[in-house]
């Protein structure tokens, strides 16, 4: 009999993520073995801190396994993402899962990747052709304007703000897009439980990334 597949799920955080990985597991019906990792597992809260974004700096926002949040930079999050790809390449997995649905340049490895940001925005892009005016929930305001998806000449894109982790904005987030075609949660933070406070505060489709990612994960088990 085949084994099940094997498959490590990577936080730009620390794990466990108790908030997240249970509620994509059951979606998989426990037909995956999975293991998962943080990229700040091993940092204190001084190195921690010390991964702020600097100035000019494109931002993160991540879950501690505390609960608590931290904001940090792309770059240096990047550079260990990739030495712990590096390392998982070398543990047997079948399949990396990287959570988390911010733009990282140049990040490789040679076991199959799973990235949330490209499974997601490949998922929007189909569903929102014909979509004139798409919304987006992020989770921090400064990521607005650094959001890697714009308006242009085919589709307005209107982005908002509200953490998955301790804001209370969410009332006002959702009114802010709902006079969009479509609505995005775009952060691997938000649950399901958001979601559909979302869709009945916007009477609009929304769609949840770590759901999106959970139906990627299962096309390969």
């Amino acid at each position: 009999m085949p084994h099940a597949p094997r498959i490590a799920f990577v936080t730009i955080g620390q794990s466990p993520r108790v908030d997240l990985t249970p509620e994509i597991l059951e979606r998989l019906r426990g037909q995956i073995e999975a293991v998962e990792f943080g990229a700040l597992d091993d940092l204190s809260p001084t190195e921690v801190a010390a991964m702020a974004p600097k100035a000019g700096e494109d931002s993160l926002c991540t879950r501690m396994r505390d609960g608590s949040e931290v904001v940090i930079g792309k770059t240096q999050t990047r550079d260990r993402l990739q030495k712990l790809f590096d390392r998982l390449d070398t543990e047997g997995f079948d399949a990396i899962t990287l959570l988390c649905t911010g733009y990282f340049d140049h990040l490789s490895s040679k076991t199959l990747l799973i990235e949330a940001q490209r499974v997601v925005d490949a998922t929007v892009d189909a569903f929102s052709r014909g979509c004139q005016n798409l919304g987006v929930i992020l989770p921090l305001e400064r990521q607005i304007a650094e959001f890697h998806v714009q308006s242009d000449e085919t589709r307005k894109v209107k982005a908002t703000h509200y953490s998955p982790y301790g804001d209370d904005r969410l009332e006002v987030a959702a009114k802010d897009v709902a006079d969009c075609d479509l609505v995005v949660l775009h952060c691997m933070g938000y649950s399901e439980a958001m979601r559909a406070k979302t869709a009945a505060l916007t009477n609009k489709p929304v769609l949840l990334a770590r759901r999106i990612v959970a139906g990627a994960v299962q096309q390969i088990i």
